[in-house]
């Protein structure tokens, strides 16, 4: 097993919870509430912009060259291609850049972006990219299955774009280059003897990618 199957083995609970929320049925069903995917895209503008702080601090906690072109490399990707498209992706939801930029955290966002940042801060490299891969892969895994899953809902569904965004060929190589970078991390790092610290990261950092989706959920509930 690869070190993130082991991770997730270790967080199934957490892991089935995030994966299947009732965000994620909602997005594949088309039901969910226009409310709730705007208040997600721009909670998830905000988040970007910490996720490529915490690149940042993989560059500068990487001790090899390799690892710190990787760092900078997905840094750059964040701040000048994702967030670009993020941007146009949203304009089609009625949200504007400036607007999302002004926009506060919600507590949801806090909680989990600072969490991330702390781990890298606190431990080494390792330790970051263990509580960044939930994201990473977590959305690849949502995508892949919505995509192939009949019953998706294919005409008529507002959400079928971002669905075929993670489930396309370009965030699935993303993905897997994660999972190959933390495999290559955790035997350069003694994953084995530090796995159950790693896992507590991984499933904490699954627990609150659940609280990003509750975040989202909440605001269409109401």
């Amino acid at each position: 097993m690869t070190l993130f199957d082991r991770l997730r083995e270790a967080a199934a609970d957490p892991w089935r919870d995030y994966c299947h929320h009732p965000f994620v049925a909602g997005l594949a069903d088309g039901s969910l509430p226009k409310a709730a995917f705007q208040h997600y895209l721009t909670q998830d503008y905000l988040f970007l912009i910490q996720f490529a702080r915490a690149y940042a601090l993989a560059a500068f906690k990487a001790d090899t060259l390799e690892d710190m072109r990787a760092a900078a490399t997905t840094m750059s990707a964040l701040i000048h291609i994702e967030m670009r498209l993020h941007v146009e992706y949203c304009a089609g939801w009625g949200l504007d850049e400036t607007a999302m930029a002004a926009a506060s955290e919600a507590m949801e966002t806090t909680a989990y972006t600072r969490f991330v940042l702390d781990c890298g801060q606190r431990g080494d490299v390792l330790d970051l990219i263990v509580a960044l891969v939930p994201c990473v892969v977590g959305y690849a895994e949502i995508g892949a299955r919505l995509g192939s899953d009949a019953a998706t809902k294919r005409n008529g569904n507002p959400y079928l774009p971002w669905i075929e965004m993670y489930a396309g060929a370009e965030y699935q190589e993303v993905s897997e280059a994660a999972r190959t970078q933390l495999d290559r991390l955790g035997v350069a790092r003694g994953a084995d003897a530090r796995f159950a610290a790693l896992a507590e990261t991984f499933a904490q950092a699954t627990r609150l990618e659940i609280d990003f989706w509750e975040m989202g959920w909440r605001v269409g509930a109401s």
